[in-house]
């Protein structure tokens, strides 16, 4: 499995022939917990990169060859090494040039030089830590995270949600996933991503709505240097971190419209160009999105753009909310009762009748988070062996309030009180006749009228 390394093993080399230059650049870098060594030429940097440095800062003039000449060597033995060439040329074509062959920056010598290099290697290793996160992520999923690993549940509902997860990972097609706050709708994206085609390839995740408007742009497609007051630094955005793998862009919903039109260009043409910048890079990218919003309502009402709907759309999956999943409540109680004991060293703890009937007649309001907020609790005010109503920490009185909130017929509560006992004892219509006192023939009528 890979692993992270950590910043005090990150090796950089700097390569600079003037030797106060280079012995004032070793000093602050190595205050910064890197490993470094330094090159008065190109030769014995070349003779060394066995060692294979994560970063190199190269001196555009050597003494014995050019910078040029050594990025080219670096490009053909250490292609996944990043050279940022420090120069005292102020010269945009070479700065240019240098970065189309392969430098990840280019920094003009200047009494703030030091400043703006550690700035870069800082950007530098934290993109490097993000493409070994999903590295290592992608092995732990290789090892557990099939569907039924991933999301615990075996009801009707979630078999539906597993059948529409495995279309998905047949082909490239974006993929829309709606459902009330908190069902699990990352653990979905996750899950078509990493059984995809497009598992050994970055995740990228990003909730919209916890970026302000001034930075979504900026985060999603990246900047250039001095694209705007403040950027003194190129940014890598999202679309290019995710590329090859997937974009999972959470809370759609709240993208504003300006912005939408120019998400919409980058599906559509399938190629960005960071801000300030004039370079066009292709995109390989998956979109899945997801919202609790209404979307399609959104777009009728000209909220969200129409055609923008029409492009994420592609596979629509909707996760059902907790309070329809019957039995799947107790599975993921029992789930959660026992990672919580496990991980806090606690006994197994067993869940009483009592409980599991307060637990499948609760209307969840927080779905899937809310239960673990309820089981985790209840772990730990259960000072025995058994966990009891007394120790789930729950507002029952909710329950009702939900089922009366909105005005309805006798008729069509009469069939919510009926679906929702054919869900809870796994559509056995024989047991919910028997419970609900009432003939088979009644509900089957009642089922078929709903459906007309």
């Amino acid at each position: 499995m890979p692993s992270q390394k950590l910043k005090s093993q990150y090796k950089v080399y700097i390569v600079e022939d003037n030797e106060l230059y280079a012995r004032v650049l070793k000093k602050q870098l190595t205050d910064e917990k890197l490993q470094v060594k330094v090159f008065h030429n190109g030769t014995d940097f070349i003779n060394s990169m066995q060692d294979k440095p994560d970063i190199v800062t190269l001196d555009y003039t050597l003494p014995d060859m050019t910078g040029r000449e050594v990025l080219k060597k670096i490009q053909e033995v250490l292609p996944d090494t990043h050279v940022i060439v420090i120069s005292a040329q102020d010269s945009i074509d070479t700065a240019i040039e240098l970065m189309k062959n392969g430098a990840y920056d280019y920094i003009m010598k200047a009494p703030d030089t030091r400043e703006k290099l550690i700035h870069v290697i800082s950007n530098i290793y934290k993109v490097d830590q993000l493409q070994s996160e999903n590295l290592i992520l992608k092995d732990a999923v290789a090892e557990k995270f099939n569907f039924k690993n991933l999301i615990k549940g075996n009801s009707r509902e979630i078999d539906h949600v597993f059948e529409l997860m495995n279309k998905a990972i047949q082909t490239n097609i974006s993929v829309s996933i709606s459902g009330e706050t908190g069902t699990g709708k990352e653990l979905v994206a996750k899950g078509i991503h990493y059984n995809s085609r497009r598992s050994n390839k970055p995740f990228v995740a990003v909730n919209v709505s916890a970026i302000p408007d001034g930075l979504i742009e900026s985060e999603l497609f990246g900047h250039e240097k001095g694209a705007f007051t403040g950027a003194d630094f190129k940014k890598i955005g999202k679309f290019e971190l995710a590329n090859g793998g997937t974009l999972f862009l959470d809370e759609i919903a709240d993208l504003n419209l300006n912005l939408q039109a120019k998400l919409l260009r980058v599906i559509q043409e399938r190629e960005l160009v960071r801000l300030g910048g004039n370079e066009t890079i292709p995109l390989d990218v998956r979109i899945i999105t997801a919202t609790h919003k209404n979307l399609a309502t959104l777009a009728a009402e000209d909220k969200f753009r129409q055609d923008l709907y029409y492009r994420l759309l592609g596979l629509p999956i909707e996760i059902p909310p907790l309070r329809q999943r019957g039995n799947d409540k107790i599975l993921l109680a029992k789930f959660f009762v026992d990672d919580f004991c496990k991980d806090n060293d606690m006994d197994p703890k067993s869940i009483s009748d009592e409980a599991r009937q307060m637990l499948l007649t609760y209307h969840y309001p927080g779905n899937i988070r809310e239960l673990k907020a309820i089981m985790e609790l209840a772990c730990v005010m259960c000072t025995r062996d058994v966990i009891k109503p007394s120790h789930l920490n729950m507002n029952v009185d909710e329950n009702v309030q939900n089922l009366l909130a909105s005005e309805k017929t006798l008729e069509e509560y009469n069939n919510e009180i009926v679906k929702f006992f054919l869900n809870k004892y796994n559509q056995n219509v024989r047991l919910v006749a028997t419970k609900l006192g009432i003939g088979k023939s009644t509900i089957y009528r009642m089922l078929q009228k709903s459906m007309n």
